[in-house]
């Protein structure tokens, strides 16, 4: 609403002073000609009313017909041919629009003047001493009389009016090309306010992707913190510390490589603010380790499925998103099950996107999703907004055989 407000307050502020202009322009310099008598000017505020109501209708349909098109993604060379496109539109609509309205009531300012002319053309006649005479028939059986020629020059130049060969009074505007002016002024005023508009939106739009970028920073930044605190929880660590323990004696080895699995997974989280994405097959490394530290605790409990298209592993995701989702389906799904149960890991390309699936045995409630336990679902979103432009999208639900389904659709990045 406040945006809109904005709007309606700068279009009836922008037209509205421009009428005002050309009230102050006739008051200053041409009040006798354009403001007397009484109903001459009745008319005058009659037609800069009608303009400024076509201006304000003609440009809104252009902003209306702008957004539709979402012009903001056009490029450069498109943009500009739809910039001189809705200023020839606009232009040609507001002129005949306005000229068709003033006809309507039957009278015009530009009527009035072209009446007053003709009674200045017969006053002309009396001064000039050849009212009621043949003055008209200046060339008559091929022989031209200049006196009489001459003083229908000087009528029909101060006037537009001249007698025909009949006695009839004709009209013939002497300022050539009066629509066309008009039309080029129109064009003059809308290519202006076109100009603010789209100036105004890129310096808007450039604002708000400034905004988005410190937002993404900031939140890039907050994420280490937040990882070790919620994606990568204390009950986890705590977990797998004592699992290494108990193999130390058992096995020194499997202890080894799981030290390096855990080490490996908290280094990844504290470079989180470090990489806005990483390759798919880089965050899967992180899940493998994620998942092997996992095994040792749910052992046969814990089954995985991978199902991986080779030609998705160069493609970029957020640092951290996949292992959130694999650690959520273990914490709300895998966990709370005596049996256990299955995680299957899925990337592939479908309709040119790139989606990235977790399903896990469990069902779903939405009082998890919704607390402070479900941190890493509600970020996902957000994230994927930030770094996608809002073109990327996350859902998650419950699926048929008590599986829940985690999914992330993100558009196909190119690699070079």
């Amino acid at each position: 609403m406040k945006r809109t407000t904005r709007y309606w307050i700068c279009q009836i502020g922008g037209w509205g002073g421009w009428l005002l202009l050309q009230v102050f322009v006739a008051y200053q310099f041409a009040p006798e000609s354009i403001l007397t008598p009484e109903i001459k000017r009745n008319l005058f505020f009659f037609s800069l009313f009608v303009d400024f109501v076509c201006f304000i209708v003609v440009t809104h349909g252009l902003r209306f017909i702008l957004k539709k098109l979402k012009w903001l993604s056009f490029s450069p060379e498109k943009t500009f041919i739809t910039f001189i496109a809705g200023i020839l539109i606009t232009a040609i609509l507001s002129f005949y629009g306005s000229q068709l309205l003033l006809e309507l009531p039957g009278n015009t300012f530009e009527k009035y003047e072209i009446n007053e002319r003709k009674n200045k053309a017969a006053l002309l006649e009396k001064e000039m001493n050849v009212a009621g005479t043949n003055y008209y028939l200046y060339e008559k059986n091929g022989v031209l009389d200049s006196t009489k020629y001459v003083s229908v020059l000087k009528i029909k130049k101060a006037t537009g009016w001249y007698r025909d060969k009949n006695n009839n009074w004709k009209f013939e505007e002497q300022r050539k090309g009066r629509n066309f002016g008009g039309m080029v002024f129109n064009i003059i005023l809308l290519s202006i306010w076109l100009l603010i508009y789209v100036v105004w939106h890129y310096v808007d739009k450039n604002r708000k992707d400034q905004l988005d970028k410190l937002r993404l920073e900031g939140m890039v930044k907050s994420l280490e913190l937040k990882t070790i605190k919620s994606h990568i929880n204390p009950h986890f660590i705590f977990n797998a510390l004592n699992s290494i323990r108990a193999l130390v004696d058992e096995n020194p080895r499997r202890a080894r490589s799981a030290i390096t699995e855990l080490s490996n997974i908290l280094r990844s989280s504290l470079q989180v603010e470090k990489q806005e994405t990483v390759t798919l097959k880089q965050e899967l490394d992180i899940v493998n380790d994620y998942l092997a530290l996992e095994q040792m605790r749910f052992e046969e409990r814990l089954r995985v499925k991978l199902y991986i298209d080779e030609d998705t592993l160069t493609q970029p995701i957020p640092p951290m998103m996949l292992q959130t989702l694999v650690e959520n389906a273990i914490k709300h799904g895998i966990s709370k099950d005596i049996n256990g149960g299955v995680i299957q890991i899925c990337s592939h390309f479908v309709d040119n996107h790139h989606e990235l699936t977790v399903k896990n045995t469990g069902k779903l409630k939405t009082t998890e999703i919704m607390s402070a336990e479900g941190f890493g679902i509600k970020s996902t979103q957000e994230r994927l907004n930030l770094l996608y432009n809002k073109k990327a999208h996350f859902e998650i639900k419950n699926i048929e055989n008590n599986m829940v389904e985690s999914k992330i659709i993100m558009p196909v990045a190119e690699i070079l």
